[in-house]
């Protein structure tokens, strides 16, 4: 998937109720893990941290 130019994956794993998420900025790659039954909440949390991390990198860079 792909959100503001950034490539990242959201899977389940094997317990029920957690996904397995990871993105890449540049080099850097972030991963975790969150706790949903529902799979759109799940990507959307991925895409709020990664939104966290473009504000991060912007402020670092100005």
């Amino acid at each position: 998937m792909n959100h503001r130019g950034v490539e990242f994956t959201v899977a389940k794993t094997s317990v029920p109720g957690v996904w397995q998420w990871q993105f890449w900025i540049g080099d850097k790659v972030k991963s975790g893990r969150t706790e949903t039954k529902i799979d759109l909440l799940a990507i959307r949390r991925v895409q709020l941290r990664i939104d966290r991390e473009l504000k991060a990198l912007a402020r670092k860079l100005a």
